[in-house]
């Protein structure tokens, strides 16, 4: 698991999350690079995203640690992860998964509540129109504004050539 610090030309600059903080180039031609919004799990019917499995993870009681037996980590999965193919999501997934979820639960962006946009209150149409003495005016709109003067671009006097020196003068 890599945090990305900033992007040149050829890729990324990279930023181990562990404690070792590492630092590396990632070549956008030779690497493939995911986000963790885009990383599914294989499931039956359709694809679990791993956020969605995080989320389960972190509401369930009993996490199991990441060097668990294959057995104990299924019984696991099965509870966060419903639906997923059990044929292709192998043990080996299922403790990275878990490694990477230990990694990142400590995280403030892990922890933080979703931030939701406060919802309009919706006025009946004929509340929204106000009469003024310039005629109707809908509520929260501007008013045209009134005419402006259309700016031109300043211009900025020439440097004087420099002259050139006075001939001299031969008697």
């Amino acid at each position: 698991m890599w945090r990305a610090l900033a992007q040149n030309k050829t890729g990324y600059i990279l930023e181990s999350l562990d404690a070792n903080k590492t630092k590396l180039v990632a070549n956008l031609s030779t690497a493939k690079i995911a986000a963790l919004h885009e990383i599914t799990i294989f499931g039956e019917n359709e694809d679990i995203k791993l956020l969605d499995v995080f989320e389960r993870i972190k509401s369930a009681s009993n996490i199991p640690d990441s060097k668990s037996d294959s057995r104990k980590l299924r019984e696991f999965f099965r509870e966060v992860a419903p639906g997923h193919d059990e044929e292709k999501v192998y043990a080996s997934d299922m403790k990275k998964v878990i490694s990477w979820y230990q990694l990142l639960k400590d995280f403030p962006f892990f922890n933080e509540a979703e931030v939701v946009a406060p919802v309009a209150e919706i006025i009946p149409a004929e509340e929204q129109i106000t009469t003024t003495e310039e005629g109707p005016v809908a509520e929260g709109i501007a008013k045209p504004a009134e005419k402006v003067k259309e700016a031109k671009p300043e211009t900025v006097p020439a440097k004087p050539k420099a002259k050139k020196p006075a001939a001299k003068k031969t008697e």
